[in-house]
């Protein structure tokens, strides 16, 4: 991996704004705070936060059932031993659930960060920064939460060694990256 002495340049300030966003944040983080140390919530962004709470919804309400009811049908057939689809349709079962525990339990440790930092001339969680390495090869990498990094979108985690040297940087300061 390069080492990038970068040149760091907040490409974007503003955090995303997302539809339902007020009503979901009352709900979740704000109230929450009082519940659980700060400790324990982790920061992840707007669209982060739907994008999760849209796949559970879905699991739950579209997904799960569509399921159950293939399965049923399965073992209407028969024999169960040998019916591939009622095997099929159990794993499949066994899977949806485990992801519906890992996201029931996950959503309310996520503390959704909204808004921007005091010192908006530092890199902060949420924004795009563009790096230099030696040579002036740019790259542009977003810092986010870690339940949502995407490396193909050139999306950072936060826990990521290159995201924990740049955070709190000054713009056109430069760092070393191991």
């Amino acid at each position: 991996m390069p080492s990038w002495p970068a040149s760091t340049r907040a490409l974007s300030t503003e955090p995303e704004p997302h539809p339902g966003q007020a009503a979901l944040r009352s709900l979740f983080f704000f109230d929450g705070l009082t519940e659980h140390p700060m400790s324990t919530l982790h920061p992840i962004t707007p669209a982060g936060f739907f994008r999760l709470k849209h796949e559970l919804d879905d699991l739950l309400y579209r997904e799960r059932p569509a399921v159950t009811q293939a399965v049923s049908e399965a073992a209407a057939m028969g024999d169960r031993s040998e019916n591939a689809e009622y095997q099929y349709g159990k794993k499949r079962l066994r899977e949806i659930d485990r992801r519906i525990r890992f996201l029931s339990k996950r959503l309310p440790e996520l503390r959704m960060v909204d808004r921007l930092p005091d010192q908006p001339d530092r890199v902060f969680f949420g924004a795009r920064v563009q790096l230099e390495d030696a040579e002036g090869v740019p790259l542009t990498v977003r810092i986010v939460g870690v339940d949502e990094f995407d490396p193909a979108q050139h999306w950072i985690s936060l826990a990521s060694p290159m995201a924990r040297a740049l955070l709190g940087k000054r713009l056109e300061e430069e760092c070393q990256v191991r």
